[in-house]
């Protein structure tokens, strides 16, 4: 692309190309300023273009839209916290060399008389420009977001702050029908009549809304700190033991037992429990009855939690489609080899050697078993006596988009087993990989052994090793060794093949090339 071609062109709130190439597979670090009603956060992303890393993450609990139902304008405290966490995000920014922040503010700026005023103090003292979106841009930022996260996701997107809520249908990678409301629970705190018309005005908005939208495909997605503050406490209040927020689910049920659950109890009971700040935890009450109905209203047969909103959604909207359309599992791991393994490469060489062994398994398996050769070595540097941990942890606390719950546990026992040929004795791997089922826990383990075995053939990246073939049949496992790889092939590579053997089980066969 020509510098006049780049200048020319729209490139929305960044006001530059991010990805100058199609075929881009690194960003280089991006960092965004979110002015909200209750939060001001500083992200900078850097890593696989596809799916972004969070190279640095901050927030700060300013409170902006504080009292704004009452008195119109920004909260004066908030205004204050506010201008100073921007200050030291500008000063953090130079740093870490993310080049020009990009500002955005959202309903409490947008609203409040004193809004533009805002806006000019900050270009003035921080040289910052706030970018302002109106409701129905929040509502499209959010759901490309969720897109950036989910590939292929389809239903409504509900994303909620501290003065206003927004809804966007989402299907074949584009965002449909947007609609955006005033059920903040910053400003819905100021509503006169006590519970019962908070209560009367959040059913009937809710209503309009769903008559404006029309009919919906039963799934939703959850996006905004009040939604995720209120999935930890569902997590706590169900003993759920993976505290992964990004792709959590809840049913209708969930959603109803925990608002009860949240009404019932005290909040320095529900933070001391949960974490869950007390500038967050006065909005969850509120932000649960607007869930409630919801539900309630729309009836999801699905509800998902997303980590990914307007920040990620901005850089969505730049991607090219060929990067759009590489999957954000495989791109993430791919970029962790490339920077963590010991011989880059080689996780491809490894998954097209033990891939005709799982030749009947399902996409989504054959999804996670890539996954697992391309970290499989990642985690070098940990203590041979915590290597296996390392990695189960890698796989299931990883901020990771494009895998689910179940897939995380999945990957992390693979990779577990990759370096551990014993069972399961860490406690916490024990109570998580419970989430999944005892046959998805034994393929994972033979994936794990067929890892084990494959990395003792370690040679440059895309040397020949050889190739393993399963007969399911005769129940027997072949293996043909090239002749570069034979020295390799001593008495430990034959007791991990013969246990990699028992584990399908089959009889183990070998065929060396002299």
């Amino acid at each position: 692309m020509s510098e006049n071609q780049a200048n020319s062109s729209d490139w929305g709130l960044f006001g530059r190309p991010l990805f100058q190439d199609p075929k881009a597979r690194a960003l280089s670090r991006v960092g965004v300023v979110d002015v909200g009603s209750n939060s001001v956060r500083l992200v900078v992303f850097d890593g696989a273009a596809r799916s972004p890393a969070y190279f640095f993450n901050e927030k700060v609990m300013c409170g902006l839209g504080e009292g704004i139902g009452e008195t119109g304008r920004l909260n004066p405290s908030g205004r204050t916290r506010a201008l100073s966490a921007i200050r030291r995000f500008q000063r953090l920014a130079i740093g870490m060399n993310t080049g020009p922040l990009t500002a955005v503010a959202t309903a409490a700026v947008r609203e409040a008389e004193d809004g533009q005023e805002f806006r000019d103090l900050v270009e003035s003292e921080t040289g910052l420009q706030l970018h302002v979106i109106d409701g129905k841009e929040e509502a499209r930022l959010s759901a490309q977001g969720v897109l950036l996260g989910w590939p292929g996701s389809y239903g409504l997107v509900c994303d909620i702050g501290g003065s206003s809520m927004e809804l966007a249908e989402v299907a074949d990678g584009v965002v449909g029908k947007r609609v955006s409301s005033s059920l903040g629970p910053q400003r819905l705190m100021s509503v006169k009549g006590g519970k019962k018309a908070r209560k009367e005005i959040i059913r009937s908005t809710i209503q309009s809304l769903h008559a404006e939208l029309g009919p919906q495909h039963n799934r939703l997605f959850l996006v905004g700190g009040s939604w995720r503050a209120i999935a930890r406490i569902d997590m706590e209040r169900r003993g759920y033991p993976l505290h992964v927020l990004h792709e959590y689910r809840m049913s209708r049920k969930a959603v109803s037992a925990t608002a009860d659950y949240i009404a019932q109890n005290d909040e320095e009971t529900i933070r001391a429990k949960t974490g869950i700040s007390s500038s967050r935890m006065k909005l969850v009450p509120i932000a649960s009855e607007v869930l409630k109905e919801i539900v309630r209203d729309f009836r999801p047969h699905d509800i998902a939690i997303s980590s990914y909103g307007i920040r990620e959604g901005m850089l969505y909207e730049q991607m090219p489609q060929k990067l759009r359309d590489r999957d954000p599992l495989i791109e993430a791991c791919r970029f962790a080899e490339a920077k963590d393994a010991r011989l880059p490469g080689f996780g491809r060489t490894l998954y097209e050697f033990i891939q005709p062994v799982f030749k009947s398994a399902p996409p989504e398996h054959l999804k996670l078993i890539k996954a697992a050769c391309l970290l499989h070595d990642v985690s070098w540097r940990a203590h041979p006596d915590y290597r296996a941990e390392t990695c189960f942890n890698l796989a299931t606390q990883a901020n990771l988009g494009g895998i689910r719950h179940n897939e995380r546990i999945f990957l992390g026992l693979a990779l577990l087993y990759r370096y551990s040929n014993s069972a399961l004795t860490a406690a916490r791997a024990e109570s998580i990989a419970g989430l999944i089922s005892p046959e998805e826990q034994r393929v994972a383990e033979t994936v794990g052994k067929a890892m084990r075995f494959g990395a003792m053939l370690w040679l440059q990246k895309d040397a020949q090793i050889g190739q393993m073939r399963l007969y399911p049949k005769k129940r027997v496992l072949e293996l043909s060794l090239s002749q570069d790889a034979v020295p390799l092939f001593g008495e430990v590579a034959e007791a991990r093949f013969n246990s990699l053997a028992a584990a399908l089980p089959a009889t183990p066969n070998i065929i060396l090339n002299q």
